[in-house]
């Protein structure tokens, strides 16, 4: 006899695995619209940017468990600013990285979700949001955090297990496209903070002193990367 769990997991796999069929160039335009209003209007951006700095902390807690540290937990704050805390050396290529991956991290996400969106999997991207946040949510140690990565978590598991495959493939798009414009709008946004004396404890300072590369250096670094998620991303969600 057939077992009802396994059949429904079997059912909801195939489902995340499913190819959807791809949304009109339009739609993708109007998807990057949506986005960049999300990024470029300031007032909109103070409350978007805390899936970024989520995302962002992500980052710098999945590079340093790969190079072998100990995650101690991650704090997020209300002024979208946050913190992630490793056990470990203090100096070193793992710590190196670690600190690296924070603003490429969004970008990297986002070219990700990009890729897979490209081969029509936007259900697959959800789920893995939905998985990222999980394990998120098992590091957070502060109840702000706790609660900005639960309301994330609510809004995505609704659109994919409640919303037809129309709005959920509209909703993987502007997340994607999201992802993708705010890692350049943060980098820029970091500069700005250090030119008004307020990045002291800054990514980019932190590596300064790990690696005596001036501080500029790894924010145009940051740039860099960030600025060629959006060229390679937006090739695969419109291409040619």
């Amino acid at each position: 006899m057939a077992d009802g769990g396994s059949d429904g997991l079997g059912e909801v796999w195939r489902q995340v695995l499913a190819v959807q069929p791809a949304p009109s160039r339009e739609v993708v335009l109007g998807c990057a619209l949506v986005a960049l209003l999300l990024v470029a209007i300031r007032p909109v951006w103070r409350r978007t940017r805390h899936v970024v700095t989520i995302a962002h902390e992500a980052s710098h807690a999945a590079v340093a468990r790969l190079s072998g540290r100990r995650l101690a937990g991650i704090r997020l704050h209300s002024d979208t600013s946050g913190i992630m805390v490793s056990v470990g050396r203090r100096t070193g290529p793992g710590m190196v990285l670690t600190v690296a991956a924070g603003y490429p991290g969004p970008s990297l996400l986002g070219l990700a979700a990009a890729a897979v969106l490209s081969a029509g999997h936007a259900l697959a991207v959800l789920w893995g949001l939905l998985v990222l946040l999980a394990g998120v949510l098992l590091l957070v140690r502060n109840l702000f955090g706790l609660w900005s990565v639960l309301v994330a978590g609510a809004v995505v598991f609704a659109v994919s297990w409640e919303l037809p495959g129309t709005w959920q493939s509209a909703f993987a798009y502007v997340v994607t496209w999201f992802l993708l414009l705010a890692g350049p709008r943060a980098v820029v946004d970091l500069q700005r903070e250090r030119r008004r004396g307020r990045g002291v404890g800054s990514d980019a300072d932190q590596l300064a002193r790990l690696t005596r590369v001036p501080a500029l250096i790894w924010v145009g670094g940051f740039l860099g990367v960030t600025l060629g998620c959006l060229g390679a991303g937006s090739w695969a969600l419109l291409p040619i």
